[in-house]
């Protein structure tokens, strides 16, 4: 039985970037529940700027920040150093929470484990299946309402996290063997949003959407088929189709039989506020905040920090750090084993067909 925590969970980030500021909203949204105590930095003006525009502590030195004692450090650099990072926190004695994919190479790889074989703390932040929706769906397909799983449709995420959802979607362990056949497509398409701005000229480029097909050794399969631009453009949708052999889940809705065999259709009733927020960046001017969802009338998602503004992402991003926050101290299990996100980052190669 684990020990309850009731204390705030403390980090700090290492990194500047995008992703990076996901963690400084968090912490700003929630304040009760977690410290961001330092953000490193490589370049002074951007700590500064950073500190300005947010309140936050910066610095660019890292005895600096471990001087602010956390409980772990979340690292969020550039993908080709997020393992290297990572290893050097852990070997600075830190429990460490490393951005997706965990490491890029074999090298980072045995590194990494090396670290953990040694007692170091490691997990990786794989957030998708926490989303709210997916949560919601996946504790309604673990009540078996279509059966065993066989098949899987995911356009919903890129390569390693893609992989994540399928493999949960298909209740597949981390050493599964499988077959991947990929291909990758060019298609002109407008552009809409980027990470930073929004575009309303009509101007196109050209995208690319790629398909893969996943055939397991159990004789499971799965089809991945995405498209960078589902991130943020409003005319490329994503979606979700998975296959049971007692029925199937298409959009919101389930397909299936019931305990006489008999057809019906049921769904996922999600319900969702709009928030508002003071920012220059589209992305994060007006988000969606799932409020419930329920299932047959009984609910299969409730906000696990209650309504706080935050989107279904950051909600995700939330649960990764309190859940590392857990495991850091002693709390909790490791909310994503190097097992697990060597899995990801594996069959993420096998999609995008490297």
């Amino acid at each position: 039985m684990e020990k309850e925590y009731k204390g705030r969970i403390r980090f700090a980030v290492v990194g500047s970037g995008w992703r990076a500021l996901y963690y400084v909203r968090i912490a700003k949204a929630l304040p009760e529940i977690f410290e961001l105590t330092a953000m490193v930095c490589r370049k002074p003006e951007k700590a500064l700027k950073l500190s300005e525009e947010y309140g936050i502590r910066t610095t660019c030195s890292a005895e600096e920040c471990m001087d602010t004692r956390p409980d772990f450090v979340a690292v969020a650099v550039t993908k080709a150093a997020i393992a290297d990072v990572s290893a050097e926190w852990m070997e600075r004695g830190f429990p460490v929470l490393s951005e997706t994919p965990a490491f890029r190479t074999a090298d980072q790889e045995k590194r990494l484990r090396e670290l953990v074989s040694l007692g170091g703390k490691h997990t990786t932040a794989e957030q998708y299946t926490k989303y709210p929706t997916v949560s919601a769906l996946l504790k309604v397909l673990d009540t078996g309402i279509i059966g065993e799983r066989d098949y899987c449709m995911v356009s919903f995420a890129h390569e390693y996290h893609g992989a994540s959802l399928i493999r949960a979607f298909l209740g597949l362990k981390p050493d599964v063997s499988y077959t991947a056949d990929s291909r990758t497509f060019e298609f002109p398409t407008a552009e809409t949003l980027s990470r930073y701005e929004k575009f309303t000229d009509g101007r196109i480029s050209l995208k690319k959407r790629t398909l893969a097909i996943l055939s397991f050794e159990n004789g499971k399969a799965a089809l991945y088929d995405f498209d960078g631009e589902q991130y943020r453009s409003p005319i490329r949708s994503s979606m979700i189709k998975i296959q049971g052999r007692r029925g199937e889940f298409t959009g919101d809705s389930f397909s299936c039989l019931d305990d006489r065999n008999e057809p019906k259709e049921e769904s996922l009733v999600i319900k969702s506020r709009l928030v508002q927020r003071d920012t220059e960046n589209p992305n994060f001017r007006r988000i969606r905040e799932i409020t419930e969802i329920t299932f047959r009338g009984r609910k299969v998602y409730s906000p696990p920090f209650g309504l706080c503004g935050l989107s279904e992402d950051e909600t995700a991003m939330a649960r990764v750090l309190y859940e590392t926050g857990l495991y850091a101290k002693g709390y909790g299990e490791n909310p994503c084993p190097i097992e697990e996100a060597a899995a990801d980052v594996c069959m993420g190669y096998a999609i995008a067909g490297e």
